[in-house]
């Protein structure tokens, strides 16, 4: 798993390692600043090399080039903490090769904290540092043509707004290669969301140690660019005590997804899905393709009397059984069925609303999609009947019917950091359901009652635009009842089915439609050598 960190968890790891004597903040200072450096050269190999005279007039031959990288710019913009700390390392190792760097600091040289200021005078004795002045800036950035603008203004600790006057520089700068030293200025890093009305569009952001929340949820992956990670010799042995329900993780594969070879069908559950009525089936049965595609060992349909025909006509290793006006009770009376699925095409009427009841009131491990959420929403007493082995699994619109006021904190403007945030939303809904809660989105967020929480993001190089297709939920609520079948907790099951959800994504590319999805789980656990 890829450990997430806020702010104050990554200062407080800083703060341990220095005090423990095992480094000093002025070498972490200067490796973030090499990092930023290996990182630009990784990304634009070209600028590893010199750049021809402008004129043109002397030909591209050996030794042409006067030094290193001669020719090439770089404009470095400073803040008035440890993030232009870092600035002023990078400037000072890409003028030792052979760059041309103009740096530029926003604040008083004389209020820099220490480590900061003794970076700054160190640049000092290659380059000079000019007041920050946006006309002086934007102009030089016009006729100076960088190939590079690195941007370490403000970085993971900001809590408001860009100053008027730094907004002013750094929404206006050209296009370019643009380079975000931890954070593109102005971006929450606790929250993903911008503070006020301004930030940077960063082009590469090269963060240190672990990525922060601010750079998977909300508008971080856009504000970010490519991220790219540095390590600065932080091991874990330097981090501070944190408190664990405040630790948030990217998901990944589990070894729970292993099958016994001795074992039989029944030893892998038993899930259930209801399916609404004739022309309603497609959604349930996606559901049921997924949950018995992730393994569960068998699977029922349960639909009206009047739908069975046409589901019968559609399904071959998932079972079918009369679910009507009689209720539940007669299916349940089968003690093996252990996981439920209720939502995907399922209908509104009171007669939904009542088989809600009655699968909340069995106690079975139980996923409430689509429709089942909007019962739940118009029903208070539905959904005080929720468990701990429920899981809820709203999009954005479906988290507002439900939680209106938690969804009303998330919309207010951020005007200060740490930033109200999607998983602050996801645990606050979490506890008061007192279940599961997956928020879904780019940032899928899980949050369980007792805090704990992961993120599942498809940002960056696990982007999956294409899952935005119709079903693609369903199956995503049949991958989870599946898991929860073969006795995954809830927790669990909805953060390993957001991970297969992806990766089954990932690997079928563009052109996905949802039934897609589920036949694409082979090949992903073929990855995972199951």
């Amino acid at each position: 798993m890829t450990e997430l960190l806020t702010a104050a968890q990554m200062r407080a790891i800083e703060q341990a390692a220095i005090a423990s004597g095992t480094v000093t903040g002025l070498a972490l200072m200067e490796r973030a600043g090499a990092g930023v450096v290996k990182a630009i050269l990784a990304e634009w190999p070209e600028l590893a090399e010199g750049r021809q005279a402008s004129t043109g007039a002397l030909p591209r031959t050996p030794g042409y080039f006067r030094t290193e990288n001669a020719g090439r710019r770089a404009l470095v913009l400073c803040g008035p903490g440890n993030n232009g700390g870092d600035g002023f390392v990078v400037a000072r190792l890409l003028r030792a090769r052979g760059w041309e760097v103009r740096v530029h600091l926003y604040g008083d040289a004389a209020k820099l904290p220490p480590n900061a200021r003794a970076n700054h005078d160190r640049w000092r004795g290659m380059g000079d540092v000019s007041r920050w002045a946006a006309a002086s800036i934007l102009g030089q950035a016009e006729t100076m043509a960088p190939d590079v603008i690195v941007d370490a203004v403000f970085g993971t600790g900001l809590t408001r707004p860009l100053p008027p006057e730094v907004a002013a520089v750094m929404t206006a700068l050209p296009a370019g290669r643009r380079v975000a030293v931890d954070a593109p200025s102005g971006l929450c890093m606790d929250s993903g969301r911008v503070l006020g009305a301004a930030a940077v569009c960063a082009t590469l952001t090269v963060t240190f140690h672990a990525p922060k929340l601010g750079h998977v949820l909300a508008e971080g992956p856009f504000r970010c660019g490519v991220l790219r990670l540095v390590d600065i010799g932080l091991g874990p042995q330097d981090r501070a005590d944190r408190n664990a329900h405040a630790i948030v993780r990217l998901e990944e594969g589990t070894g729970q997804l292993f099958k016994d070879p001795h074992a039989h069908k029944f030893d892998h559950g038993h899930a259930l899905i209801l399916s609404g009525g004739p022309g309603r089936g497609g959604a349930a049965r996606l559901s049921a393709r997924a949950a018995l595609r992730v393994g569960a060992g068998l699977v029922t349909l349960g639909c009206p009397p009047d739908a069975m025909a046409e589901n019968a006509a559609r399904l071959d290793a998932i079972m079918l059984r009369q679910v009507g006006g009689e209720g539940l009770a007669q299916v349940l009376a089968d003690r093996r069925i252990n996981a439920l699925c209720l939502g995907p095409g399922f209908g509104l009427g009171a007669l939904q609303a009542r088989h809600v009841a009655e699968a909340l009131d069995s106690g079975r491990a139980l996923v409430l999609d689509a429709d089942a959420l909007t019962l739940l929403a118009r029903d208070a007493g539905l959904f005080a009947m929720l468990h701990a082995d429920c899981v809820l699994t709203p999009h954005a619109g479906e988290f507002t019917r439900l939680f209106p006021d938690i969804t009303a904190r998330l919309a207010k403007p951020a005007l200060g950091g740490p930033a109200f945030s999607k998983v602050d939303a996801a645990r606050a809904a979490a506890a008061r359901a007192g279940c599961v809660v997956l928020f879904k989105g780019p940032d899928t967020v899980i949050a369980a009652p007792s805090g704990a929480c992961r993120i599942n993001a498809a940002v960056y190089d696990r982007a999956v635009p294409w899952l935005a297709t119709a079903g693609s939920g369903d199956v995503l609520a049949g991958m989870i009842t599946g898991l929860l079948a073969r006795d995954f907790g809830a927790f669990e099951a909805a953060c390993t089915g957001a991970w297969l959800h992806v990766e089954a994504a990932r690997s079928f590319g563009p052109g996905l439609i949802a039934e897609d999805l589920p036949e694409e789980l082979p090949k992903v656990f073929r990855g995972l050598r199951l």
